[in-house]
């Protein structure tokens, strides 16, 4: 009987190596982007769209043309000319980062008419297992266990996230709160659009669901420095999957809300109040951030009825 033709493709280097380690039929590709972040255009790889990243990845984080070219955009041009594959099998956790850029690619996909079938990795907690963690921090053994058992996607489940791709890069993300109740093969996906949708500015306090934890790690814990608060904000960040430089923005925003003294940070007079929800930061705060199809400050989050209001 002739081996399947399988094609996988993870959220990362760390990944693509352990699966090769691993000695899975098939061929790796990486997807390298931060599409949780920053304005993205509805069509993965198109003019608009990588002046769009490239624009953003160099204005916050320096990553160069060049290194944009060669990280991602030769991946893409790898994944739009190949064929024949009997399963595409994804390797995505269960965050806010790694779900954006899933539904990117599984939009990506479909536009070059790849159709599958396809499969899901994703970290989830198995039989046996004490807790759930990231899948590049498993075990080779608890790895292939999860391959194992991976998820077959529907082409229901395909045409969501393509939906929620859309939705997300869009300029009505109202649309999107929605979309949480709806059950799909996508474990995370409704945590994912929660997590997103509470990104945007509180309609009490103008600081979003995210800016919120770190005051309250500050409030709650004796943290020593930016370093020691960047090591707690990342481990205690629920479902947003930010790494280091993402979060470190976060922390650089916040600045005006606590101070550095020899003995460590504390909260200042605004962190207080920003944390008792007795003032309203939203004008402090307001820069001209994007979240795909839209400005963060042009909404704000209601966290009384979960819903979105556009300014």
């Amino acid at each position: 009987m002739e081996e399947k033709k399988i094609l996988h493709i993870t959220n990362g280097d760390d990944l693509s190596e352990q699966i090769l380690n691993l000695k899975l039929p098939g061929d790796v590709i990486t997807w390298r982007e931060m599409l949780c972040e920053g304005p993205a255009s509805m069509d993965v790889g198109d003019e608009e769209f990588v002046t769009l990243r490239k624009t953003f990845l160099y204005e916050k984080y320096k990553i160069t043309e060049d290194r944009y070219q060669k990280e991602f955009l030769a991946e893409l041009v790898k994944l739009a000319a190949i064929n024949n594959y009997d399963e595409v099998v994804l390797w995505f956790e269960f965050d806010l980062f790694s779900h954006m850029n899933m539904l990117a690619l599984i939009s990506f996909l479909l536009q070059n008419k790849k159709t599958g079938p396809f499969s899901l990795v994703c970290s989830r907690k198995l039989k046996g297992e004490e807790e759930m963690a990231p899948l590049s921090q498993l075990s080779p053994k608890h790895l292939k266990e999860h391959y194992k058992q991976r998820i077959s996607l529907t082409d229901e489940d395909i045409q969501t996230a393509q939906l929620i791709w859309e939705l997300y890069c869009s300029k009505n993300p109202k649309r999107l709160a929605s979309e949480i109740k709806k059950t799909t093969n996508f474990e995370y996906l409704s945590s994912s659009i929660r997590a997103h949708i509470e990104r945007f500015p509180s309609v009490k306090t103008g600081l979003n669901t995210l800016e919120v934890n770190v005051l309250k790690l500050i409030r709650e814990h004796k943290i020593t420095s930016v370093n020691h608060l960047l090591g707690y904000a990342l481990q205690y960040q629920g479902y947003y999957g930010y790494v280091d430089v993402q979060m470190q923005r976060v922390l650089d925003k916040l600045r005006p809300f606590y101070e550095s003294t020899e003995n460590g940070l504390s909260l200042n007079d605004d962190g207080l109040k920003a944390l008792n929800g007795t003032k309203n930061y939203y004008q402090n705060l307001k820069d001209d951030e994007y979240y795909g199809g839209v400005r963060k400050y042009d909404f704000l989050y209601d966290p009384d009825n979960h819903d979105i209001l556009k300014l």
